[in-house]
């Protein structure tokens, strides 16, 4: 199952204080079950003095084979410890805007 694959690797990469991996294929015009698109939400200390794009290539780099093989999309939301205790939450994913159509 690709989506605890995400979540073992971003556990050992990161010890995160919170982690969250949605499987939001189900909002995609995707066959049943599908496991294609999915939302990380990061909350590390490694994120301490990181930018925003310095985070975002760690999560890329730790699923590499993922991204390359198994993932269509990845919404990556990482914070600090301190980031997180404001927001408690991150965004909601927009609707599927279209894409191909199974038939």
């Amino acid at each position: 199952m690709i989506q605890q694959r995400i979540e073992h690797k971003l556990h050992d990469a990161f010890a995160p204080k919170h982690l969250e991996v949605l499987n939001e294929s189900y909002m995609h015009n995707v066959p049943p079950g599908s496991e294609s698109h999915f939302k990380v939400v990061v909350v590390s200390a490694q994120f301490n003095d990181q930018r925003l794009i310095a985070r975002h290539r760690a999560i890329n780099s730790v699923l590499a084979d993922e991204l390359a093989n198994d993932i269509h999309a990845l919404a990556i939301h990482t914070y600090t410890e301190a980031e997180w205790s404001e927001l408690m939450a991150a965004p909601a994913s927009p609707s599927c805007r279209g894409g191909s159509q199974i038939g």
